[in-house]
């Protein structure tokens, strides 16, 4: 038996979101945000959405592997033997990560190839 309650099914209740992002990024997450409206299958690069990181992609595939594996630089640095100052160099691109690093971090990250670094 079904019992009356004081709340009422939002299934198809519009709720209005609030965000604050750059002025440039406005039209793309319109965009986005009409694509999820539409039930459209829409993917964006991610160049498209963070064009301040093209160029950039060693760093930030190497933060982002280490904060999937729920990581401080300290603790990578301790199961690679590759001293922190260097992992935050190799993350903020002012050390080259190079291909037996690479080699380490990949094996510590659970990361199948080892390139996606370099």
């Amino acid at each position: 038996m079904s019992a009356v309650t004081k709340k009422h099914p939002i299934e198809n209740e519009l709720v209005t979101v609030r965000l604050r992002v750059h002025r440039r990024n406005v039209a793309k997450i319109r965009e986005y945000a009409q694509a999820v409206e539409a039930e459209e299958e829409r993917s964006f690069t991610v160049a498209e959405v963070f064009p301040e990181f093209q160029g950039k992609e060693s760093q930030v595939a190497l933060r982002a592997y280490r904060n999937r594996e729920g990581l401080t630089q300290k603790q990578l640095a301790d199961l690679t033997g590759i001293p922190q100052h260097h992992l935050s160099e190799m993350e903020n691109g002012k050390r080259g990560v190079g291909k037996d690093r690479a080699r380490k971090l990949a094996k510590a990250l659970n990361i199948s190839d080892y390139r996606l670094l370099l």
